[in-house]
């Protein structure tokens, strides 16, 4: 059975394969900013859940015999939900808020079971990690920002990149600050009918 991923995103990769699983990638080019625009009652948990699911299904194939995972995350912070900052402009706005407060990380993860390339089962959650920001020098915010890395990442930050320098704690699941949920995707795969060790490359 494949372990299809619904991202392009490198960590929820390295996390997986780090886990055992050897995914396959495809990225779903959903447009997040019109699928969260449309969500009906639009609660933090329920716009990263949605994404998660429409990225998920937008990836299933013909023919797919296949798990298929999606996952999107955001940062709810000080009453707002942000993703990817995109800029450099957005990015350093963002640090200046960030810089020595607690915000909570939001993962959505949808896991769909997929035979003949039709969706026999489908299971949702979201993980909410408490995240305590440091307190980086101006100079070190500059610096974190030329590098590139916070522009393209949820809430403009990581814990296990250069990012991790400038956070203090992590109150929850570490992996899904990351990208994705361990012990919640395994909890959806086993809510479909799918046993995690199935998935693993040692048992394949």
């Amino acid at each position: 059975m494949e372990f299809i991923l619904a991202s392009q995103s490198p960590a929820r990769f390295g996390v997986l394969r780090a886990a055992g699983v050897d995914p396959v990638v495809r990225v779903s080019g959903v447009d997040e900013d019109a699928v969260a625009a449309a969500v009906v009652d639009p609660t933090p948990e329920r716009v990263v859940g949605v994404l998660a699911e429409a990225k998920a299904r937008k990836v299933v194939l013909a023919g797919d015999d296949a798990v298929v995972v999606g996952c999107d995350s955001m940062l709810h912070f000080d009453g707002e939900l942000v993703g990817k900052p995109g800029t450099a402009e957005v990015a350093r706005e963002r640090w200046g808020k960030l810089v020595g407060g607690t915000g909570v990380l939001l993962t959505g993860h949808a896991v769909l079971r997929v035979v003949g390339g039709e969706v026999v089962g489908s299971a949702t959650g979201v993980e909410s990690t408490t995240i305590r920001f440091g307190r980086p020098t101006a100079a070190e915010v500059d610096a974190y920002i030329a590098s590139g890395e916070p522009l393209s990442v949820a809430g403009a930050f990581t814990i296990d990149g250069l990012g991790g320098w400038f956070v203090d704690g992590v109150d929850g699941d570490p992996s899904s600050v990351i990208g994705i949920s361990l012990p919640l995707t395994r909890r959806l795969l086993g809510e479909v009918g799918i046993s995690v060790t199935r998935l693993w490359r040692c048992t394949n």
